[in-house]
Order: C-alpha cells, then sequence, then structure tokens
C-alpha cells in the first residue's frame, strides 16, 4: 500500500452562481438539483428521456426556478462549469466527452454529499463489491447499533447519501454501500475503512474491461485511515489494497472462511475470531461470535459478516457488539430465504443471485440441490459455475430467455443431471418450474431459486421473481 497525503475535502464547496448541469432526473438527480439550487448554483437538468414521469419530475424542478431540458442528455449546456451526474449514465456519453473537451470536471452523487459533509461530519465505512454488498452493509449498522453508536445503511442503499449528509440526524459513523459507477464518479472520497468483498465480471458493458472495473471498486481504498479490508479467498482485492494510496499508518486486514493469520478474521471451530484489532495478533485472537449467531449460515453469508465484522473492529467496536449485532441482523427478502418444507424438501428463494458468482456461492451452501435457474445472462458464461456446482446438483429446471446457455453449459460439465428446459416465459411459468422441480427433488434435498440471470425478460425485478416463487412454493404446500 502506498501512503500519500490525503486532502479532506468539506462542505466549503461555493456553489452561489455557479452554472451547475445535473445528469439525470430520478433519484439521485431531483435531490441533487435542489440541493445545489438551495446553495445558490444555477442548475440545468439533462434528461434523456421524456416520458410521463420524467415530465413530472421536471414541473417540480422548474417550479422551483431550475432550468430542465427533457430528451436531451448528450450536449453540454453553455456555460458549464460542473456537472453533477446521476450514477448509470456511462463514461462515454458524448455529454462527458464534451465535458472533458471543456475542462469541465465530472462528479456523481456521491462526490456532491462527500464535499457538502460538514466539519464535523460522520466518518465513513464503505463496503463495494460485485456481490453481498447490502447484507454486508446492513449488518455492519447492525453491528454499530449494537454498541450503542449512532448510525445508518446508507448510499446505493436505503437513505440516500446527500439526505444522510444534509439531514437534521446526527450519526457517529455512517455504513456506506457503494456501486462501481458511483465509485467511478467519486475522485475525492476518502473513507475511514472500507471493504472490496470480492470481483467477478460484471457491469463489464458500463465500465469497458474487467481491469477498468476493478479498477473502480479499488478506488474505495483511496485515503483511507484505518483498515483496508480485502477477502483472502479472492486475490484481486488483495492487489487492490496493494495497489491504494492510503494514509500513514492504514493496514491491510484480510477475511477468511478458515484459520486467519495475524492481521486477519476467520472461523476456528465454529467461532468468528479476530487477529487483527487485538493486542500481540501474532499469538491472540478474540471471539467475536459463533456461525450460528449468522442468519443464515451459509459460507458467503458468514463471509459477509467478517467483513461487517472487521469494518466495525477497526472503527473501535467491542467484540460483544459484533455478536449482539450479527445476532440482531434479519436479511432482506430474496436472499437466500427459507421459504417452506414440503414434504421433507427445503425450498430456497435466492432470486438476488442475478449473476453467476452470487448463484455459485448460493449453490455453495446447500447439496444436494434442484437448481431454479435462467433469465437475462447480460453476456454471462455458465461453464465454471455449472462445473464447480454439478456435484450438487440433483436436477435443474430452466426458464427465460437465455436458458440455452445454462442447459449447454450443463450439457457439457453435468451431463448425468436432469434437466427440464420451460419453454416460456410468461408468468405463470414459475408455478410449472416449482412443480417440475418438486417432481425432481427427494426428501432432505434442497429447491433453489438462485438464477444466476437477470429478472426482466419475465418479471419487473428480482423482488417480483422471489415472490412468484414464494407464491408458488405455497402453493404446493396447499
Amino acid at each position: 500500500m502506498g501512503s500519500g497525503q490525503v486532502t479532506t475535502s468539506s462542505a466549503s464547496s461555493d456553489f452561489q452562481g455557479r452554472h451547475v448541469t445535473v445528469a439525470g432526473l430520478g433519484v439521485s438527480g431531483v435531490p441533487a438539483a435542489k440541493v445545489l439550487h438551495a446553495r445558490g448554483a444555477i442548475v440545468t437538468v439533462v434528461n434523456d428521456g421524456d416520458d410521463a414521469r420524467a415530465r413530472e419530475q421536471a414541473a417540480e424542478l422548474e417550479a422551483l426556478g431550475i432550468t430542465v431540458r427533457l430528451g436531451d442528455g448528450a450536449s453540454l449546456p453553455e456555460g458549464t462549469e460542473l456537472i453533477v451526474t446521476a450514477p448509470g449514465w456511462k463514461p462515454d456519453k458524448p455529454l462527458f466527452l464534451a465535458a472533458e473537451r471543456a475542462g469541465v470536471p465530472v462528479w456523481g452523487d456521491v462526490e456532491l454529499a462527500w464535499r457538502l459533509r460538514g466539519p464535523d461530519a460522520a466518518p465513513w465505512l464503505a463496503v463495494t463489491g460485485t456481490n453481498g454488498k447490502t447484507t454486508t452493509v446492513q449488518m455492519l449498522a447492525s453491528i454499530l447499533k449494537a454498541a450503542g453508536l449512532r448510525t445508518a445503511a446508507v448510499g446505493n442503499i436505503g437513505v440516500s447519501l446527500l439526505d444522510a449528509v444534509l439531514g437534521d440526524e446526527q450519526y457517529d459513523v455512517l455504513a456506506v454501500e457503494l456501486s462501481s459507477y458511483q465509485l467511478h464518479w467519486a475522485p475525492s472520497l476518502r473513507a475511514h475503512s472500507a471493504v472490496v468483498l470480492n470481483l467477478a465480471p460484471d457491469h463489464l458493458d458500463w465500465h469497458g474491461s474487467m481491469e477498468a472495473y476493478a479498477a473502480d471498486k479499488g478506488r474505495v481504498y483511496e485515503g483511507n485511515r484505518v483498515a483496508c479490508v480485502y477477502n483472502v479467498a479472492d486475490k484481486l482485492t488483495e492487489d487492490l489494497v496493494r495497489e491504494a494510496d492510503v494514509e500513514e499508518g492504514c493496514r491491510a486486514v484480510g477475511f477468511t472462511l478458515g484459520t486467519p493469520g495475524p492481521s486477519q478474521l476467520g472461523v476456528v471451530e465454529g467461532i468468528l475470531v479476530d487477529r487483527a484489532f487485538v493486542e500481540n495478533r501474532h499469538k491472540n485472537a478474540q471471539e467475536l461470535a459463533e456461525v450460528s449467531d449468522v442468519n443464515p449460515p451459509a459460507p458467503h453469508n458468514i463471509a459477509n459478516a467478517l467483513a461487517a465484522a472487521a469494518l466495525a473492529r477497526a472503527f473501535g467496536v467491542p467484540a460483544t457488539a459484533v455478536r449482539d449485532g450479527l445476532r440482531a441482523f434479519r436479511p432482506d427478502a430474496h436472499r437466500i430465504e427459507h421459504v417452506a418444507d414440503v414434504d421433507g424438501v427445503a425450498y430456497i428463494d435466492d432470486s438476488k443471485a442475478t449473476n453467476t458468482h452470487a448463484a455459485e456461492a448460493s449453490l455453495a451452501a446447500y447439496d444436494p440441490i434442484v437448481w431454479i435457474a435462467g433469465g437475462l445472462a447480460k453476456g454471462a458464461t455458465f461453464d465454471e459455475l455449472v462445473a464447480k456446482s454439478a456435484q450438487r446438483l440433483r436436477g435443474a429446471v430452466l426458464f427465460g430467455a437465455d436458458r440455452a446457455l445454462i442447459r449447454e453449459a450443463l450439457a457439457r460439465h453435468a451431463p448425468e443431471v436432469p434437466v427440464v428446459d420451460l419453454d416460456r416465459t410468461d408468468t405463470g411459468a414459475m408455478l410449472q418450474a416449482v412443480t417440475e422441480a418438486k417432481r425432481l427433488a427427494r426428501p432432505g434435498d434442497t429447491v433453489l431459486l438462485a438464477p444466476a440471470c437477470a429478472s426482466m425478460d419475465m418479471f419487473t425485478n428480482y423482488n417480483q421473481r422471489g415472490d412468484a416463487f414464494a407464491a408458488a412454493v405455497r402453493e404446493l404446500e396447499a
């Protein structure tokens, strides 16, 4: 890890009379436009779309005196001195290329929130990674609350960062979920401590390459003060720590599902232990919690718990708060959620497993499995996933637009596994999928919805897909 001087941003950014362009309406654009306008900026909002929702949001902003240009997100408004963008806008958009030529800086809503913090603002404990971000941030917030700290889970989850930074609520520390998009547009962010949970190919259409995606994730470590937390099982995350420019004295802290070495957190005989934030870490270890305190105790969720514990310990939280916080934590719906047991078979909803990396973690938690999968592959390939999971599969039921890609991988790597291929994408397909899975399953098996694909070919989102699965299971029960 390199060491460098880091300048801390503050609320001294003066927007009075500055011409600021906000790119995109939506959940981040509207609050950003209002905040900038309230600080005296001359705000113009540009938006690609011109639908009913956009017109409604535009009317709300225009009533305040903010200029809105709908259906034109490409050209740079004259006199623009700064762009504040919604995180999803791709870096190669014409607006940003024009800004680059004109020497106009581009910030995301996270960067804006960071710069608007007051001088006594709460430090940020930051979490990113391909999978597990939301769960880890919620676990972290639960642990911090158990320690009696005023905190909130914010960022790419729950409370918006602008609201958290500018609201009346006083916080001691914030648990911040950050996506690769948000990190790309947050050049001056400097967290107290941060973790990259894992890295697998995702959003490559947005970033352009795996290297660019990893580099944006790695920005979370820049300027860390106390700990850069990495995944011992994922060397890419450790490489990002090595490359990071951090404050003097900041440490690399690993987490592992195995026995931890010095400066690591890990698992010993069913106990989560800390060998990083203890006196004489070469000889001593601190018990934090039992594996059974983690809900659910699937391997990837234990890894999330260790990452959350590492960030909390970096902030000085006692071991008892880690245990109490993990016990109090309840995961969101559709994340390895136990729906029901029917005729001795467990039905698990992990609709949130929208990519192969998440599905691999889910499949590693059960054995034997009847796997329900399919949807939109988003350019993913399935050979590695199927090869790693083949021994656990009792059968597979496939549906959705790109199911053939999974079927072909199963034929190559698990030819003996029976496969039911449902040639339908209507919403009734889920009941048929669950019925077919029940036919393949035996007592003691797990029927696992871990689609490894996005849901938008058949459902509004992964929540609706998970709800359809749960409804189908309940129908079986009845």
